[in-house]
C-alpha cells in the first residue's frame, strides 16, 4: 500500500506550482530526492504565471549587476532551448523600443549600454524613418527607436505545464488545493524537518523551499523572517482580434520608467495582438478583476501607439497581479539551520528567469552540504506539448493526423478551431484540467472573439465527462 502525502516525509517540499515552482521541482526531481509540488489552487499556474505580457525575454534592460539580471539573462538561453525540446510555442519576432519624446530619444544610448553590460551586444539605435519602415502603423510623432532582434512571445500557459509536467513524469507528487495556513518544526529518527500544516492535512519535509509568489512574504514569515513586503501590481490587458495581427508583428516597446516597461502592442502566439499593461499597486491579493479606468487608459495609450488597432475587435480582456517586492532584486536566500529557501520578489520577469532561478537553487542546496544530490540515471524524457501556437502546423490542419484519428478533423472550438482529439487528449495527461478555465490553457477553447457562447455547452459536456471520469482514475 503506497502512503499517503500525510505519512510521507518529502526531502523536498516546494510551494508554488507557478513557473519558477515547478521548474525548481523539475531540478530538484533529477535527483535521488522524493518531491512534493504544492499549491493551494486546483490547477498548476493559477497564479501570476497565468496572466503576463508572454514575453521571452533577453533582459536588455534589467540593471546590471543584479541577480534579476543574471537569472534572466541565463533563464533566457534555458527556456529557448527547453522550449525547442518540448514543444513550447515561441515566435522570434523582436522587438523595438519607441522614443516619443526628446527625453526618451536621449535615454537610447544609456539603454544600449545597459543591454550590453546585461551581455545582450544586439540592440541597435534607429532613427524614426527606419521605425516606421519596421512597424509602420504605430501613431504619428516618434524620434527613434531602440531594436531588441532577440525578444521573442511565448506560450506561458504551455511553459508552466510543460515544467510542472515534466516534474510530475520524473515522480514529484503535486498537491493542489492546498494552502499552508500554518508552519512548525518537528523531529523524527532521521533528524529535523518542517511540517506544513494546511486545511487538507499536513505535509513534512526535510526541505521547504518558499515559491509561493504573491504570498511568498507571508509565507516567509511564518519561518520567522521578515525580509521583504509584496505589493499586488494588477496589470490589465486588451486582446484584439486575429484580424488585427497585420498591423503589428513586432513587440512594440515604451522606453522604460521605474514601474516598470509600460505599456506595449505585442502579438500573441495564438495570433492575437495585446495591449497593456497597466501598473496599479492594490493591497487585494485575489483582485484580477478589470476596471473602466483601466480600459480608458489603455484606450488613449493605443490611440498613440497603433491607432489603427482601435478599429478592430477587443476579443478578450483580462487582468494579472504581479509580485511587486519592496526590494529592488529577486531574493534567494537558504537558511541551513532551518533548511529552508525563499526565492521571492520574483517579478513578472520569473517567465523567463524561472529556469535560471532553479538552477540557482539547486547550487546552494548542493553548497550547503546538507542534502544529498545524487543524480538519478532513469530519467524519462522531457514532455512533448501540444501545440498551441498559431504560427505551427495545427491540428485541424494536420492531414495525416486526421486520417489517423478523426477526432483531430472535428472542430469543437470554431473561433479558436480546437478540436474533439485535442480536448480529449488533455484528460490523458499527467495534469488534466478539471475546469473550464484549466482547459481553456490546454487548448485554447473559450479563448476566441465569442468567449465560449457557442461552443461552451459541448465543451462543458467534454470536461464533466471525459474530465469526471480521468479526476476517478487519477484518485
Amino acid at each position: 500500500m503506497n502512503p499517503t502525502a500525510a505519512e510521507t516525509v518529502f526531502d523536498v517540499t516546494v510551494i508554488g506550482a507557478g513557473i519558477v515552482g515547478s521548474a525548481i521541482a523539475r531540478v530538484l526531481s533529477g535527483y535521488d530526492l522524493s518531491v512534493a509540488l504544492v499549491d493551494g489552487r486546483d490547477d498548476v499556474g493559477e497564479g501570476t504565471s497565468k496572466a503576463n505580457t508572454a514575453i521571452l525575454h533577453t533582459g536588455f534592460d534589467a540593471k546590471p549587476g543584479t541577480l534579476e539580471s543574471r537569472m534572466v539573462h541565463e533563464g533566457y538561453h534555458l527556456l529557448a532551448a527547453y522550449a525547442t525540446a518540448t514543444g513550447i510555442p515561441v515566435e522570434p519576432t523582436g522587438a523595438i523600443l519607441v522614443a516619443w519624446d526628446q527625453e526618451q530619444l536621449d535615454a537610447l544610448p544609456g539603454l544600449q549600454t545597459k543591454a550590453y553590460d546585461n551581455g545582450y551586444p544586439h540592440t541597435e539605435i534607429i532613427s524614426a524613418d527606419r521605425v516606421y519602415q519596421q512597424v509602420p502603423h504605430i501613431g504619428p510623432g516618434a524620434l527613434g527607436g531602440l531594436t531588441v532582434p532577440g525578444e521573442s512571445t511565448i506560450c506561458t500557459w504551455t511553459t508552466n505545464l510543460a515544467l510542472a509536467t515534466d516534474a510530475v513524469q520524473r515522480g514529484t507528487t503535486l498537491l493542489l488545493s492546498r494552502w499552508v495556513e500554518k508552519v512548525s518544526a518537528a523531529t523524527d529518527q532521521h533528524g529535523p524537518l518542517t511540517v506544513l500544516h494546511t486545511g487538507r492535512g499536513d505535509i513534512r519535509a526535510r526541505w521547504v523551499i518558499n515559491a509561493a509568489g504573491l504570498g511568498g512574504d507571508n509565507l516567509d514569515r511564518l519561518f520567522g523572517h521578515d525580509r521583504f513586503h509584496i505589493t499586488p501590481r494588477r496589470g490589465e490587458l486588451l486582446v484584439f482580434d486575429k484580424q488585427a495581427r497585420p498591423l503589428v508583428d513586432k513587440i512594440v516597446l515604451p522606453v522604460p520608467s521605474t514601474r516598470g516597461k509600460g505599456v506595449l502592442v505585442s502579438p500573441t502566439v495564438y495570433g492575437n495582438v495585446m495591449l497593456g499593461p497597466t501598473a496599479e499597486d492594490l493591497t487585494d491579493r485575489t483582485d484580477t478583476g478589470t476596471s473602466e479606468a483601466g480600459f480608458a487608459f489603455l484606450i488613449g495609450k493605443g490611440r498613440q501607439l497603433c491607432p489603427p488597432l482601435l478599429d478592430e475587435e477587443v476579443t478578450a480582456t483580462y487582468a494579472g497581479l504581479r509580485a511587486a517586492s519592496d526590494l529592488a532584486d529577486y531574493l534567494i536566500e537558504l537558511d541551513a539551520e532551518q533548511q529552508y529557501v525563499v526565492a521571492g520578489g520574483i517579478r513578472s520577469t520569473g517567465l523567463t528567469s524561472g529556469m535560471a532561478v532553479a538552477a540557482y537553487i539547486e547550487d546552494l542546496l548542493r553548497d550547503s552540504g546538507k542534502l544529498q544530490l545524487t543524480p538519478r540515471t532513469d530519467l524519462p524524457d522531457p514532455p512533448r506539448m501540444p501545440n498551441i501556437g498559431e504560427a505551427f502546423l495545427r491540428p485541424y490542419q494536420d492531414t495525416e493526423r486526421i486520417a489517423t484519428d478523426p477526432a483531430y478533423g472535428t472542430i469543437v472550438c470554431f473561433c479558436e478551431r480546437v478540436t474533439a482529439g485535442e480536448i480529449r487528449d488533455t484528460f490523458t495527461t499527467p495534469i488534466p484540467p478539471t475546469t473550464l478555465e484549466g482547459l481553456r490553457r490546454r487548448t485554447r477553447a473559450h479563448n476566441g472573439r465569442c468567449q465560449g457562447f457557442f461552443c461552451g455547452a459541448e465543451v462543458s459536456e467534454l470536461l464533466d465527462t471525459r474530465g469526471g471520469a480521468a479526476t476517478k482514475a487519477q484518485a
